[in-house]
């Protein structure tokens, strides 16, 4: 079978293009990688040869962006329009949600958007801390490198941007390049969320089942407030198989992308999702609301109510409560001048008929002690997590930068007493690991998988506003007091 004709049998029975269209799949194809046909190898995907021919015949330069570019280009062909693809989506929420995340979430496998074969590359396991705490690892090895022209290129742009960032809807079947997001075989579904148009996708480099993105339509910042509520509202109504959530909205203690309005979400149920309620809060003027002080290391609250306005009607007052609060005695400070401090991570998700919502309470203040905040992974943690903590990580899946792959090898052979060259900034670390385990070939691994679980704990505790201690129960204490005076009165 020669390679094009394979790739073209593909082309139609995705149903992208029809029989009739065979001719002119066969001259899209031949465009991208030239018109001579050659045997395929059967030893890879017919994308991957076409690519390498491509290359090979040096029709385009031997590097990642560029292949990247070819690889959405071909995968294109095999993804139906943006008009049509809304169409079959709405067609089967007719039917039921599942039905349509099901059927888009296997197109953008089908068609290398969702980069499964990149994602099996991450090392991914789980365990329960020291405090008990259920938390989930991820080592995030799936995102390519980027080349050094790309970097340079992005270092030289100047002027108008198009597309403004990765969020825009005006990703959508852009060809990209050199510093420039490649999103050819990229689909958007368009909804509306709270009145307004948004759009929605799945994350190409995801962090765990069925990662979705939802996306403003218009190219505003982040912004946490009673409109948020509302929207995580409207699309657990509309997707109640998913979970949603949004970064927070200020430096330090939000997201990468604080200039795009939008929120993630996916078919996974997260380690604090099922963590319990360890303080009951009761609201007077809120009966149909249970609330309290979840059993987690950062400082969340969480409200369960089938009755979704007095939900959004709460949790905007707390918000708003929080927005100004200040604990000096714990650090804890709301505003420097007109300079706000605090914010919340909101997440949603349903259980039968109640919707579920955690506001987990943000503080993004520095001090000399600790200039990249105070709320933030601490200088002794560096070593293992130094980046910002956002919307998963507070949810209990650490996304731990690719480096560590190669330095716990060395950590490992330490560990063993083999040669090794390991970091000096693990040193202190494993120094501590060695002293406490007996440690054999057997058992090293989940030693070591353990250690990084008990890390991430530490990474979350510091991120709490409120720790779980003598004195962080006594801020909650005070906190959730002056709450419930503020609501009731």
């Amino acid at each position: 079978m020669k390679i094009i004709e394979e790739f073209a049998d593909e082309v139609i029975a995705s149903g992208a293009y029809k029989e009739l269209d065979r001719v002119y799949v066969i001259n899209k194809i031949k465009a991208l990688v030239g018109d001579e046909d050659q045997e395929y190898d059967g030893k890879q995907s017919p994308v991957k040869q076409l690519v390498q021919i491509a290359v090979d015949r040096k029709i385009i330069p031997d590097d990642n962006t560029s292949r990247e570019v070819l690889n959405d280009k071909l995968y294109d062909l095999k993804t139906p329009t943006p008009s049509k693809v809304n169409e079959i989506f709405w067609q089967k929420m007719q039917k039921s949600a599942n039905a349509a995340t099901d059927w888009f979430y296997k197109l953008c496998v089908d068609n290398n958007y969702v980069k499964k074969e990149a994602i099996a590359k991450n090392i991914v396991f789980s365990g329960k801390s020291s405090k008990n705490h259920e938390l989930e690892i991820t080592i995030n090895l799936s995102k390519p490198e980027k080349d050094p022209k790309a970097i340079a290129a992005a270092a030289h742009s100047t002027g108008n941007k198009y597309p403004q960032c990765a969020l825009c809807l005006e990703n959508e079947g852009y060809v990209g390049g050199y510093g420039k997001n490649v999103r050819s075989n990229l689909r958007i579904i368009r909804i509306m969320i709270g009145g307004r148009p948004w759009g929605f996708q799945y994350s190409p480099y995801a962090y765990f089942n069925e990662h979705c993105i939802f996306l403003d339509q218009k190219h505003i910042p982040m912004i946490i407030n009673q409109q948020t509520l509302i929207n995580l509202v409207d699309i657990e109504k509309q997707l109640p198989e998913y979970f949603v959530g949004s970064n927070a909205d200020l430096p330090i203690v939000g997201g990468s992308m604080l200039a795009h309005e939008h929120y993630q979400g996916g078919r996974h149920v997260f380690p604090m999702m099922k963590a319990k309620i360890k303080k009951v809060i009761n609201f007077d003027q809120y009966p149909e609301v249970k609330a309290g002080v979840v059993d987690w290391p950062m400082s969340d609250l969480r409200l369960i109510s089938k009755n979704s306005l007095d939900l959004i009607d709460l949790g905007s007052k707390i918000i708003d409560f929080w927005d100004h609060y200040s604990d000096q005695d714990r650090q804890i400070k709301a505003f420097d001048g007109e300079t706000r401090h605090h914010t919340v991570t909101p997440i949603m998700h349903r259980e039968g008929e109640d919707f579920v919502l955690d506001l987990v309470l943000r503080d993004n203040n520095t001090s000399d002690k600790y200039p990249l905040g105070i709320f933030h992974p601490h200088a002794e943690l560096w070593h293992i997590k130094k980046e910002n903590i956002g919307l998963i990580e507070v949810m209990g899946r650490a996304i731990l930068p690719g480096r560590l792959k190669k330095e716990l090898e060395e950590v490992k052979k330490y560990l063993l007493n083999e040669n090794n060259e390991i970091a000096d900034s693990h040193l202190d670390w494993a120094k501590k690991i060695k002293a406490e385990h007996q440690i054999t070939r057997e058992n090293v691994d989940s030693i070591l998988q353990q250690a990084l679980v008990e890390v991430f704990d530490q990474v979350l505790e510091c991120a709490g506003v409120f720790k779980n201690n003598k004195d962080g129960e006594a801020g909650w204490q005070k906190f959730t007091k002056a709450l419930v005076s503020e609501v009731d009165k």
